[in-house]
């Protein structure tokens, strides 16, 4: 386990909702969640995860298992004990090996703009092309040429701070944390085998044109999860979370106050 930086804003007599944030970011990516959330009485929790924003770098190679470990090694000194869990694109894998982990702490879920599946030999030696790319040539170029994915164009367009907020987020961003995050992903297990086992609340977000989570992939998962919700952000690309942080938030508020009691209890 590293020591990861982390914001723990609200209620700390509250309910625990802990956010996990994809690559090449960091927990800033969650700033209109924890203002929204700490607001109607949550706890919020967004951790730096292991070579990321102000979290240390391990080079080599980040296992999911290990994020996963990370992150209930900073619950653990926290106090939580249970906690409604959420992560986007690679936050919702480790998201998902944190429930294959300990699913014992985990109350409900939120599975935003990510997949289950295992990657092809195809996606895996891309990975891997990509960070050693990282380790030469730095983020910048890549932060850059990945933007219009991020954001759908027309937020780009019409909203150019945000835009320009992303792109330095992920330029900003570890060259070694990355390239240790690409290669561990591509190691990663198939989650979707375990899907049918997620025996909690579970909420799957996704934005309407997201190019590298599309909607095909959140509706595999949303039906093999028992009971899942689905959400579909329109006009939103891989972040609806920043792009459209009214409407993803209201998806997600209606969930969690839709939790059953037992359910709710910390």
């Amino acid at each position: 386990m590293t020591c990861l930086a982390y914001e723990d804003e609200g209620d700390k007599n509250g309910e625990v909702l802990v956010l996990i944030h994809g690559h090449p970011f960091n927990r800033s990516m969650w700033r209109p969640q924890i203002d929204h959330f700490r607001r109607a009485g949550w706890r919020v929790v967004a951790p730096d995860l292991r070579g990321y924003g102000e979290s240390p770098a391990t080079p080599g190679t980040t296992r999911l298992e290990t994020f996963a470990a990370d992150v209930a090694g900073l619950l653990d000194d926290l106090g939580i004990g249970r906690f409604v869990l959420g992560g986007l694109s690679m936050g919702g894998q480790i998201a998902m090996e944190c429930h294959r982990q300990f699913p014992h702490r985990i109350r409900a879920m939120l599975l935003a703009d990510t997949f289950a599946a295992a990657d092809t030999d195809e996606g895996k030696a891309a990975r891997r092309t990509m960070a050693e790319r990282l380790l030469r040539e730095g983020m910048a170029d890549y932060a850059r040429e990945v933007l219009p994915k991020m954001l759908a164009p027309r937020t780009i367009e019409a909203q150019p701070a945000l835009a320009r907020q992303v792109r330095d987020m992920m330029a900003g961003t570890s060259p070694e944390g990355a390239a240790a995050a690409l290669r561990g992903r591509a190691e990663r297990r198939d989650y979707t085998d375990l899907l049918p086992g997620i025996a909690v609340p579970t909420l799957v977000v996704v934005g309407e044109e997201d190019e590298f989570t599309p909607v095909s992939d959140a509706r595999i998962i949303a039906q093999r999860v028992p009971d899942a919700t689905l959400e579909v952000i329109a006009r939103t690309a891989h972040m609806p979370n920043l792009e459209r942080p009214e409407a993803f938030n209201a998806a997600l508020r209606r969930f969690l106050e839709a939790l059953p009691a037992d359910a709710r209890r910390i």
